[in-house]
């Protein structure tokens, strides 16, 4: 059979909404791409101008503002933090889950799951005021904690996804050859699910990047992250449409990048277990 007679009506209906619905989830992203080299009268202009002449001073406009680097500093540093902080205590819950199962395992993960239902609003008042009696308002090493916190449900729910398809067997090996729990966990059981340990340090660094409700509510001057510069160009006169775009753009650039490079591990996450 050739290609073009294997190319039913069902098939080409399927192809032509994959590409309807790829371009309508793409046209936002290239709408703020075009608005962040516009001018703000450009940006306001009605009909909206698709021809122009592009110009850079949205972005000296924003680094000469706001110190962009510091902004972004705190985002990596607070992503990167906050994701090893979480394997460290996910990896140990899950492989006691995993491995060592009780008859409330399966509620204690369905619990642990139902706390990311909950609007995170409904814990802000609590969450602030532990902050400001604690002196982590306004500090990265707070954004650390709350993200850390808010991520390890999924990161527990993942890791142990990953880690009970492991063969009981390799690890019923290693403990008759004398292999101590804390062996067992490090030589054995760590470099066995690595792939699931990257997958959800990925998928968690992604989150934690473009968390912006807890940056923006504990956060201002100091530990700010890319999510308040984007926010400080919101003023009770307007907004700055061109530089609020070209801020977003600044800001979502360096994670769309790493996204795209480990699009196949961040998948793979989300996907794993889902088939069996």
């Amino acid at each position: 059979m050739s290609r073009r007679s294997s190319l039913t009506p069902a098939l080409l209906v399927r192809t032509a909404v994959a590409w309807a619905v790829t371009l309508l989830l793409f046209f936002p992203l290239a709408w703020l791409a075009l608005t962040a080299f516009k001018t703000e009268l450009q940006a306001i202009a009605v009909p909206p101008l698709l021809v122009f002449q592009p110009t850079l001073e949205n972005f000296r406009e924003v680094q000469s503002r706001s110190d962009y680097l510091l902004f972004a500093t705190n985002s990596l540093l607070t992503s990167v933090l906050s994701t090893v902080l979480g394997l460290a205590l996910a990896a140990p819950a899950a492989y006691s889950m995993a491995f060592f199962r009780s008859r409330r395992t399966k509620d204690l993960l369905m619990w642990m799951l139902s706390t990311k239902m909950m609007p995170a609003v409904g814990a802000l008042v609590p969450v602030y005021v532990m902050a400001q009696h604690s002196g982590l308002l306004d500090t990265r090493l707070g954004l650390v904690i709350v993200f850390t916190l808010s991520n390890l449900p999924i990161m527990v729910w993942m890791l142990y996804s990953h880690f009970k398809d492991i063969p009981h067997e390799i690890l019923e090996a290693a403990r008759m050859d004398g292999a101590t729990l804390w062996q067992e966990f490090r030589l054995v059981l760590l470099p066995l699910g690595l792939g699931g340990l990257a997958s959800t340090g990925l998928l968690c660094l992604v989150l934690s990047w473009n968390e912006a409700f807890w940056s923006l509510n504990l956060s201002s001057a100091k530990a700010g992250t890319l999510a308040t510069l984007i926010a400080s160009y919101s003023s009770p006169e307007g907004l700055f449409w061109s530089k609020l775009s070209a801020a977003s753009l600044m800001a979502i650039a360096p994670i769309v990048v790493f996204g795209w490079f480990s699009q196949k591990q961040l998948v793979q996450g989300l996907t794993f277990g889902a088939v069996k």
